[in-house]
């Protein structure tokens, strides 16, 4: 059991532990959000936050927590989900040497770890009711006892929980306290998902696109095409803010060009594409394309050199500099493409 906790349990959160500068947007639902979250931050009492997954309740709690007089306290976070149910109480509280088998020492609980300062509960619905009983009780006198331990520990803890489920409809299933919800929902703040929030998806976006940029030591700043911005505002994003940022990093990380043109929303079932050199391509219609004429008396060298950086200009303004469409309009594979690219980098950039 010991092993099962050590592997699963969660690091001590920091202010820099949470990307608090992602709390962007400027939408209605984002700001109106925000005001009541700066509202109750200061006020010593419960906050239950209700929202899907993705749309950001770890962020949430973590500027409840330094908005607030504890701010110099921890912020102890705990994801209910992630432990097994029997598992919980002992993170929670803590545990004596030789409560069970393979607890050859104490340890001190997240409770313990957060005196004085926050503890996030996230997906508190996945808590076991006799779990609940003695969070119950820390949140009415400020007291528990670890696992095997009859010695009451007193506690300063604001408890600031999290879920995605429907709260009450676990009460009337029996399956979660009247008593404990009662208490923890001195305010309920509930999270707009990204749908409710088409006004800042642009704005995340290249935020996303900046950092990945920056991640993998690129010097240009990311740019999206009208068309990608518009399949970006278009889409449902039932994975909220998590799914928005996962989709750019990854846009980013396969575009050979700063212009983003193209957002894959389902990698299982679009892997990336790597062109082939097509069996018939119709290299002549390219041919047709530019003129010919000013370079009839050239030398046939500087002919051809110029020939091919006019193809290659051509090809990724047609591609908006996406280099492996470009690779398919002069009917290249990537890899020769890329020769090519290299070889008169320094005039067409």
């Amino acid at each position: 059991m010991t092993k099962g906790l050590s592997s699963l349990s969660q690091d001590i959160r920091t202010k820099t532990s949470i990307g608090m500068s992602e709390a962007l947007g400027q939408s209605e639902a984002f700001l109106d959000f925000q005001e009541y979250l700066s509202r109750v931050a200061p006020i010593n009492r419960p906050v239950l936050l209700v929202g899907e997954r993705g749309t950001g309740k770890e962020l949430a709690a973590s500027r409840l927590h330094f908005l607030s007089d504890r701010w110099r306290g921890s912020l102890v976070a705990l994801n209910c989900s992630a432990l097994n149910p029997s598992l919980i109480e002992a993170e929670l509280f803590g545990y004596e040497r030789g409560a069970f088998t393979g607890a050859e020492k104490r340890r001190t609980g997240r409770f313990e770890a957060a005196d004085r300062g926050s503890l996030f509960l996230d997906e508190i619905g996945n808590i076991p009711m006799e779990v609940q009983e003695k969070i119950l009780r820390v949140v009415e006198y400020g007291t528990f006892e670890r696992v095997g331990s009859s010695e009451s520990i007193e506690v300063d803890v604001r408890i600031i929980a999290a879920t995605n489920a429907d709260l009450i409809a676990l009460v009337d299933a029996g399956r979660f306290m009247r008593d404990l919800l009662d208490r923890l929902s001195f305010e309920v703040l509930f999270l707009p998902p990204l749908r409710e929030r088409r006004g800042d998806i642009f704005l995340l976006a290249n935020h996303f696109a900046g950092r990945m940029a920056l991640e993998l030591g690129r010097k240009e700043m990311p740019q999206f095409t009208r068309e990608a911005i518009d399949a970006l505002e278009r889409h449902d994003w039932p994975g909220n803010v998590r799914e928005l940022k996962n989709l750019v990093e990854r846009a980013v990380y396969r575009s050979d060009s700063p212009l983003i043109s193209h957002i894959d929303f389902d990698p299982f079932r679009t892997q990336p594409t790597v062109w082939k050199e097509p069996e018939a391509v119709d290299k002549t219609a390219n041919m047709r394309a530019a003129s010919l004429d000013d370079l009839v008396g050239k030398p046939l060298g500087e002919a051809v050199r110029e020939l091919q950086l006019r193809f290659l200009k051509r090809a990724l303004k047609e591609a908006r500099f996406n280099q492996k469409k470009a690779a398919r309009i002069l009917g290249l594979t990537y890899h020769q493409f890329r020769g090519l690219y290299r070889k008169y980098s320094a005039e067409v950039e």
